[in-house]
This record gives C-alpha cells, structure tokens and sequence, in this order.
C-alpha cells in the first residue's frame, strides 16, 4: 500500500510536468514571431520544466546510485512540492495568475524544511535514540532551520534583484515604477511570514503527533540501504 501510494505521487506529478512541457512548446510554437517577449518565456519554461523533472527523481537517483532512502513522509511532501512550485506554479504560470501563489509556495516550502531539519538532527544523534531526545529539541531545531533557509532564500532573491534585476523581492511594480517607503518591503517581509507560518503549522502538528506516537520523530531518519 505504502508504496503503491509513493507511485502514484511520484507518477501523478511526472504526468503534470510532461503535461506543463508540452503546453509550453506548443505555446513556444504558436506565439506569434513578433511577440518576442512571450517565445523568450515559453523558451525558458521548455528549459526550467525538465529541470523540474530531473528534480522530481532526484530521491529515487539517491537510492539507486547512493542507496539512501529519504523519509518516507518526506519523500512524499517533496514530490507534492515540486509539484505545487514547479509545475504548477512555474510550468502552468500559475505563479503570474493567481496573485497570492508565491505566498502559497512560502508558506508551503518551510513544512518540507522543518522535517528536513528533523531529519539532519536525527542523523547527527549517532549513540542516541531518536525516541529519547526530548521533543523540544527537535521543535526548535526544526523551526530554527526552516526559518534560516526562508531567510537565505530571501539574500538570494536579494542577490538576482541587484546584479541581474529579475525584481524577485517586488521592489517594483511590473511597469518598472520603484516602489518607495514601507510599500518596498512588503513583498520581502509577506515572505518572511508566511515561511515562518509554515514552519509553526508543522511544529505544531509535530508536537501533537508526538503525543498519539512517542516515536514520530524516528519516520524522519534517513536510512542507508
């Protein structure tokens, strides 16, 4: 059931991002040669999408060539994620569509790094039990590490914002105007929020998780095959 369950994740979203490629070849193909702008975005999208799959398989090229098995929960949360941000998000052009989608993606990015974060600190406990480590350390070392990926997210954005002007951070409106004051950083810290929204949502229903299982925490161990 287990895995019949990974398959259909891993399958349903392949079929997504073979669907959002070929959408965008054939708008690639049926844009008008003077409309230059839009046949340079499709052109990019024909390139971000297969990168999107490649990032889709990257656990199952883990376990074939490193023999590491991720998480199962997280193995799965992945999949969906790449699903709702590259396919959806990117692919579809979703993320131009509906105006909140970049918030949708911030709030959603943390709950995956925060298991992450329980994940590494599983790994590091070599003569400790996973069971015995009081569930507070995991809770702030979980939050702690979706919240300093959220913030070196945002230096990145910084960094395309001021040497390749890709207006990442929304310092400026679609017709190029600057914004100024308070509005600026709107975008910047909206982000900052709900990426440590996410990372609460999951502590918090880690927290309760622990009280039904006492050994939740050990799901997130990676295993070496």
């Amino acid at each position: 059931m287990r895995k019949n369950l990974e398959k259909i994740f891993f399958f349903t979203a392949l079929a997504f991002g073979l669907f959002a490629f070929g959408k965008n070849i054939y708008s690639f193909f049926t844009t008008p040669a003077t409309n230059t702008l839009m046949r340079r975005e499709y052109l990019t999208l024909m390139v971000e999408v297969p990168l999107g799959i490649l990032l889709l398989c990257l656990p199952l090229l883990l376990r074939h060539y490193l023999k590491i098995k991720l998480p199962r929960p997280i193995n799965l949360y992945y999949w969906f994620f790449i699903w709702l941000s590259v396919f959806l998000g990117t692919g579809l052009r979703l993320i131009i569509h509906i105006p909140f989608w970049d918030k949708i993606l911030h709030t959603a990015s943390p709950i995956l790094l925060t298991a992450i974060g329980y994940s590494i600190l599983a790994g590091l406990l070599k003569k400790v039990a996973v069971s015995d480590v009081n569930l507070w350390t995991f809770i702030i070392f979980g939050f702690a590490f979706a919240s300093m990926c959220g913030i070196f997210w945002e230096f990145w954005e910084f960094f395309c914002d001021t040497f390749l002007k890709m207006n990442l951070q929304r310092f400026e409106s679609f017709t190029g105007t600057p914004y100024v004051g308070q509005k600026a950083l709107l975008d910047t810290m909206g982000d900052l929020f709900t990426n440590m929204l996410g990372a609460l949502l999951m502590v918090v229903y880690s927290y309760f998780s622990v009280g039904k299982d006492p050994n939740y925490f050990t799901f997130f161990k990676i295993e070496k095959m």
